[in-house]
């Protein structure tokens, strides 16, 4: 029997990338790719200045994936990059501590280059970051004195249901993959359970959270 907590889109914001573990799908694509400027801040540790927070362990070899062109590759699921990413959430909502899950979340350096609004910094830190912490927290509350009994199981893309998204459609600058309606799998007892995740992105063929719960 599955029960369901509805996780609704809402803006959060990105995610920080592990350097070296992506993995990409090299399916055709049939619109030519932007080539989107970027560039770098320090704030919340999801930005391309090194401070410990992307997962990258201080590697001199991590790349933001932010300082490089979007791609027009299809995110896969079934690689190490992606897994350690679904952990991350799971244990950022297990331990009530938001900062674990920043890996798993839309990098602002590429938020810079897909949005065409004023500001995306501040929208991503105030609007998307701000949601997405609040989101762990209720979450976390969600689960209750039962967090750390609960065993994770999957993070389930749904991606039959993923699509391109073309420049200009979402006030974006530049496209891509955008899917709703994936879920967090997790077992309590001989119990499934799921909660919803209401939307992941894509920047250079991988997926990450930008609305955990809500768009607003």
């Amino acid at each position: 029997m599955v029960a369901t907590l509805v996780v609704s889109c809402g803006h959060h914001e990105p995610p920080a990338w592990d350097a070296g573990t992506g993995s990409l799908s090299r399916e055709p694509l049939p619109e030519k790719s932007g080539t989107p400027e970027g560039g770098s801040e320090r704030g919340t540790g999801n930005e391309s200045s090194g401070d410990g927070a992307r997962g990258d362990c201080g590697d001199a070899s991590f790349v933001d994936p932010g300082t490089l062109p979007q791609t027009r590759e299809r995110p896969k699921t079934a690689t190490s990059a992606f897994d350690a990413r679904a952990r991350a959430l799971w244990n950022a909502i297990v331990f009530d501590e938001p900062d674990r899950a920043l890996t798993a979340f839309f990098p602002l350096s590429a938020y810079r280059q897909v949005k065409a609004i004023p500001a995306p910094e501040t929208d991503w830190r105030r609007r998307l970051l701000s949601n997405f912490y609040r989101d762990i927290h209720v979450l976390h509350e969600h689960l209750g004195n039962r967090a750390q009994s609960a065993i994770f199981t999957e993070l389930e893309v749904a991606a039959e249901r993923a699509r391109w998204i073309d420049p200009n459609e979402e006030g974006n600058a530049i496209g891509y993959w955008r899917v709703c309606g994936s879920k967090i799998r997790y077992e309590l007892g001989a119990r499934a359970y799921s909660l919803d995740v209401r939307s992941l992105i894509s920047w250079r063929g991988e997926w990450y959270i930008v609305h955990l719960s809500g768009f607003k």
